[in-house]
């Protein structure tokens, strides 16, 4: 009997370990091509595309239920990849980038919650985590979204700044309330 008890215990703890590790294992693998600044710069030269840029940081919780949930979303992650080249930005990284000719580095490397340059020049200086940026064709910013998106709140905004609807009408919050989207 305490053989049966102690397999049983093992199993459950077996299980349990393999649910708590199971959004990581999505964060790592959604499908979403994920590219460097570098990559997308090359890729946009072949052909010319807008930018989405994920800025999350390892510490970051809201970032990590973003991974699991938006970016795993199949609607989510097919509109992305059709779309935009796409680059996950740890914005307190210790590597250096370069992006359209300027190098940008994390002057404070190793340090506590030490942010990158790329993050500061990208969000001015505001940084809060998930923020996702979109960039144009030619890689000039048009605008940083700071916070958590469900992928129903993401749909409308990738469709927003992919079509250039911000260019006709620049009211980001009528387009998304009128929006009828594919996200279940």
């Amino acid at each position: 009997m305490k053989k049966i008890k102690k397999l049983l215990f093992a199993g459950m703890a077996a299980a349990l370990l393999m649910v708590i590790q199971l959004p990581v294992s999505a964060q790592s693998d959604n499908g979403i091509n994920w590219v460097s600044l570098e990559k997308a710069e090359a890729l946009n030269k072949e052909n010319p595309r807008k930018l989405f840029v994920d800025f999350y940081t390892d510490w970051c919780g809201w970032c990590k239920r973003m991974d699991a949930t938006t970016f795993s979303h199949p609607v989510i992650v097919d509109y992305i990849n059709k779309n935009y080249y796409a680059v996950k930005f740890n914005a307190e990284q210790a590597q250096p980038v370069t992006f359209r000719g300027m190098e940008f580095k994390n002057e404070n490397a190793g340090q506590r919650r030490s942010a990158h340059g790329f993050a500061i020049a990208v969000l001015q200086g505001r940084l809060g985590y998930p923020t996702v940026a979109f960039f144009n064709e030619n890689f000039d910013l048009i605008t940083a979204l700071p916070g958590f998106r469900p992928p129903e709140g993401l749909e409308p905004i990738l469709v927003f700044f992919n079509e250039d609807h911000y260019k006709r009408t620049g009211d980001l919050d009528a387009f998304v309330n009128n929006f009828k989207g594919s996200v279940k």
